[in-house]
């Protein structure tokens, strides 16, 4: 059994499944109206870490990730570009998931899109009004009801006398409280829209998530994830929509991502550091990129900056050194001291720093025995690459890693070259040409380790 921090209960708790064995997980995934950015992809490699981990310790994950394939966003810039919403979606969905396959985040077992669950959320939006607890307005569009939901706000501690007091004088005069959200939005002429009870419109964005939740998942599920930004309104909308119109308890547990700051601010177009993932990617290996996102607790921030890309790929190097030269059998995970300590920390509410504290010193520990017991260098090396994969790490040939390049920079050929005429230049006793050659490439950022069975060599993280 594992723990995780519940945001509802601010604390800790044991987890305990809806039925044995199975969790049944939601996470809340992108608007599709431009490319994804470093912030997606934390969310994205966090709950691919948590998915790959609870798989590996024998649960049955049903892993539930939504695409919001229409809004505003949407229709905006679908209409900058001269293209149509689904032709927009359409291009940003294949590029998520290239950028996905990129950091090794495996697809979710299922991905609904708001587009195709329309029915699904008119009924939820039906269910409400027939309940008191949502109102069709003037303008066509329909409303979700805060004040009759009591217990609204129980996510983040906000409490609604303090929520009316604080709310700014709501313009829409359809509105019967400045507090209520939109269910369903009249289209206005020329929009993408679908035909309802209350006239041609499209769905608000909190209720998509609860009806396609319903429809995947059931009324009750194990565990609703997301990003930093998330808890409050959207998971506490999706709460009352979803309580007040099944009259069941909505997720038993909620898991939120941290941010990510850049160079400790954050992130944004109009600070000029917003980074998507795809210009990261171009300059940096994507198993960088990916331990550095999950080298940090997921609930704490990570600051991204040139200094933290260079620290994860120092970290991969060392890792990967370590590995190098070692012959790697598949093998199934041993039960010892390493391995108990690995999963300890994982099943600490999935706490990866001390879980890759485990493999740096088993590392270390592989360094050790290269050279003395290559029996048993290999059998640990076997054990690294095993406890990695579990959370999708480490599953690289070590020599095509630690050889890997980015454009620009001098080519393995090029290298390999220099290194037959370093051999030749020493061989002629011409070591200041054989010198030379080492200082070039060191220049270069390309290290040389001689050895009895020739010369190695690997780039500088």
């Amino acid at each position: 059994m594992f723990q995780l921090y519940n945001t509802l209960s601010k604390s800790k708790q044991p987890f305990t499944p809806i039925e044995a064995g199975k969790i049944r997980m939601y996470v809340c995934g992108v608007t599709v109206y431009d490319l994804c950015h470093i912030g997606h992809a934390r969310v994205m490699v966090s709950f691919d870490v948590i998915t790959r981990y609870l798989r590996a310790r024998g649960w049955d994950v049903e892993y539930v990730r939504n695409i919001t394939d229409v809004d505003d966003k949407i229709l905006k810039r679908a209409a900058e570009n001269g293209e149509t919403p689904d032709q927009l979606t359409q291009r940003m969905i294949a590029a998520m998931h290239e950028d996905e396959a990129s950091l090794s985040v495996l697809r979710p077992d299922q991905e609904p899109r708001a587009t195709h669950h329309i029915q699904d959320i008119i009924d939820m939006v039906q269910a409400l009004i027939d309940k008191g607890f949502a109102y069709a307005a003037a303008n066509g569009d329909v409303y979700y009801r805060v004040e009759k939901f009591e217990t609204y706000g129980r996510l983040t501690n906000k409490v609604i006398d303090e929520l009316r007091s604080g709310a700014r004088v709501e313009v829409e005069a359809a509105k019967e409280s400045p507090l209520d959200f939109v269910l369903w939005k009249a289209a206005k002429p020329g929009e993408t829209s679908w035909e309802s009870p209350w006239g041609a419109g499209r769905p608000g964005w909190h209720i998509e998530c609860s009806a396609m939740s319903k429809c995947c998942l059931g009324e009750t599920f194990d565990i609703h994830g997301g990003g930093p930004d998330l808890p409050f309104p959207h998971h506490e909308n999706e709460i009352a929509q979803s309580e007040a119109a099944n009259g069941k308890t909505y997720v038993n547990y909620w898991m939120h991502a941290g941010p990510v700051r850049v160079n400790k601010e954050k992130m944004s177009k109009s600070l000029g550091n917003f980074f998507t993932i795809r210009e990261v990617l171009k300059e940096h290996n994507p198993e960088v990129v990916r331990y550095f996102l999950s080298s940090v607790h997921y609930r704490s921030s990570i600051d991204y900056s040139l200094d933290s890309l260079k620290e994860a790929r120092s970290a991969l190097d060392r890792f990967y050194q370590a590995l190098d030269g070692v012959e790697i059998p598949e093998v199934e995970i041993a039960s010892n001291d390493y391995s108990d300590r690995f999963f300890a920390a994982m099943d600490d509410d999935f706490n990866t720093p001390m879980a890759f504290a485990v493999l740096f010193e088993m590392a270390s520990e592989l360094n050790r025995l290269k050279g003395n017991d290559e029996a048993a260098a290999s059998q640990l090396a076997g054990q690294i690459k095993a406890l990695a994969g579990v959370v999708g790490l480490l599953q690289q040939n070590p020599k095509d890693f630690l050889q890997q390049g980015s454009a620009g920079e001098i080519s393995g050929d090029e290298v390999e070259a220099l290194i037959v005429e370093r051999k030749e230049a020493r061989a002629n006793k011409d070591f200041a040409r054989s010198d030379e050659i080492r200082d070039q490439l060191a220049a270069a950022g390309v290290i040389l380790k001689d050895g009895p069975e020739g010369t190695t060599w690997y780039r500088e993280g």
